[in-house]
């Protein structure tokens, strides 16, 4: 390990583990896989980022408490904006987190199914997706006409906004789905609105999380990338 990263921070888990018994991996996207928030990106086009951003960071904190009642907020200060502004956050702002590569493709190399469960969007999840080799995913399908953002998103089969406990569900169902039980699942994420779904997983992992996350996960990675999680595993 290098000198200048802290130990990951452990609580009832125990190293090694075994790859081997997990066969299922849920993420998070904003802050976790990618390197930005992606609402806030958008916001900061917009030229409205500084309002926007006060509501996520609470939200993350877990000081707003209804995440769908927050998207909401945030999404009616979008209104108006030109669809436009996604391109050039997904082109020129959107970045892998250290190591998300990495990890994704050990994971798979294992025989792990990966899901990406997101409170963001659609338009950024599908391309965070496909470059990762992910096989499941949930968002939020941005609504757009005439060009622009309308402040809202549109219905889809399993509701509008895929909140924390959106999360745990997709997680479950996907885990049910290949035969893989809640203790073969790894949950990894950031936010509160993660918490759910990581305490749902047989394997919780905070990475660079906010406090209350860090001391609800198994496993926090405060420094350095998210492959470090592989340092947990035997070979």
């Amino acid at each position: 390990m290098s000198a200048d990263l802290s130990p990951l921070v452990l609580q009832n888990v125990t190293p090694p583990l075994r790859l081997s018994d997990f066969r299922l991996a849920a993420f998070d996207m904003d802050s976790t896989l990618i390197s930005i928030e992606c609402i806030d990106e958008i916001a900061d086009v917009a030229g409205k980022k500084a309002e926007v951003a006060a509501i996520t960071e609470a939200a993350m904190r877990g000081e707003i408490t209804d995440f769908k009642e927050s998207l909401r907020r945030r999404l009616a200060l979008l209104q108006g904006v030109p669809a436009t502004a996604l391109d050039e956050v997904l082109h020129q702002r959107l970045r892998f987190n250290p190591g998300a590569e990495t990890l994704c493709a050990a994971l798979k190399a294992a025989g792990l199914r990966l899901v990406l469960v997101s409170g963001g969007f659609t338009f950024f999840a599908r391309h965070v997706a496909q470059q990762l080799g992910i096989d499941f995913m949930r968002s939020n399908e941005l609504e757009i006409v005439d060009g622009q953002l309308t402040g809202g998103l549109r219905m889809q089969d399993w509701g509008d906004i895929c909140d924390g406990e959106e999360k745990r569900r997709m997680m479950l169902a996907c885990a049910e789905q290949i035969g893989a039980t809640p203790a073969q699942c790894i949950a990894v994420g950031d936010g509160a609105n993660d918490l759910i779904m990581m305490g749902a997983a047989g394997l919780s992992v905070a990475y660079h999380a906010k406090p209350k996350v860090q001391a609800q996960a198994m496993v926090a990675i405060q420094d350095g990338g998210l492959d470090r999680l592989l340092t947990l595993f035997s070979a």
